[in-house]
């Protein structure tokens, strides 16, 4: 457990990082309690809004933010990220770790690898869980990680930080997580809204397999249509998984029809 996050830059010297969050939306603030609760220190965090008080985080304005942390996670939309990042960019000193948590990964590489200046740092995470996933504890769930700029001491001790939580930690690039999470993700978002528009109801007669995929709307229709949106936009994988999943469902259609005949 870590008192503040602490960095070797060699064996001599030792750098406490202060950590933020940007964006303190509904991941965005569960989020921030996360870091706060497993680093054992209070995680400065800002919103364009003022939110309700958050265990373990003092809210603060975007400057406070930007110059006096040494470490900040972004929890902002996907299709938001890249304006953040631009106008905000020139105030973000030398040494400062920029880390994204969106669920896609190719396009806020690109987006940090293009405007962050020499000097600044970048991480690319996912973590693969929620407010409705990780109610109960986020032990065991999944985080995506990889260094886009990044000194390794500095990236192997946010890992190892990550570790500590007993997260599944799994190291992938950009372009290999997207692949993969268009077919886990993104279908499973995909679904679960064109079962919300079904306007499914509970029934008495729900099969194990019916209460799947009720659960499957409700963990997917909790989060903002926004996310929806982004998912199906922003990974370049997505379309092609959207025509596989109307090939198929095409197919079985037609395979019913001809068993009418």
């Amino acid at each position: 457990m870590f008192l503040m996050m602490y960095l070797f830059h060699n064996k001599d010297e030792i750098v406490i990082m202060n950590i933020g969050v940007y964006g303190l939306g509904r991941f965005g603030a569960f989020w921030a309690k996360e870091l706060a609760k497993h680093n054992d220190c209070e995680v400065l965090g800002y919103s364009r809004h003022k939110k309700d008080n958050i265990e373990g985080v003092k809210q603060v304005s975007e400057d406070e933010l930007v110059t006096c942390c040494d470490i900040i996670y972004f929890c902002v939309a996907i299709s938001s990220f890249e304006d953040v990042i631009k106008s905000i960019k020139d105030k973000i000193k030398k040494g400062t770790v920029i880390v994204d948590t969106c669920s896609v990964k190719v396009y806020p590489a690109k987006v940090m690898r293009e405007n962050l200046a020499d000097g600044v740092y970048s991480i690319a995470t996912h973590p693969m869980f929620g407010p409705d996933s990780g109610k109960n504890g986020v032990k065991g769930l999944p985080l995506v990680i990889f260094p886009i700029s990044c000194p390794k001491d500095i990236y192997n001790k946010i890992l190892d930080n990550f570790k500590s939580w007993q997260l599944e930690v799994l190291e992938m690039s950009p372009d290999s997580h997207d692949r993969e999470a268009a077919w886990s993700q993104g279908i499973t978002h995909f679904v679960g809204r064109v079962l919300d528009e079904l306007a499914l109801q509970p029934t008495e007669l729900a099969t194990t397999g019916y209460r799947r995929l009720m659960s499957i709307v409700e963990q997917t229709c909790n989060d903002p249509i926004q996310l929806f949106h982004d998912l199906q936009k922003y990974n370049p994988y997505a379309k092609q998984m959207r025509m596989g999943l109307k090939g198929s469902l095409d197919y079985v259609m037609q395979d019913l029809v001809s068993q009418e005949d």
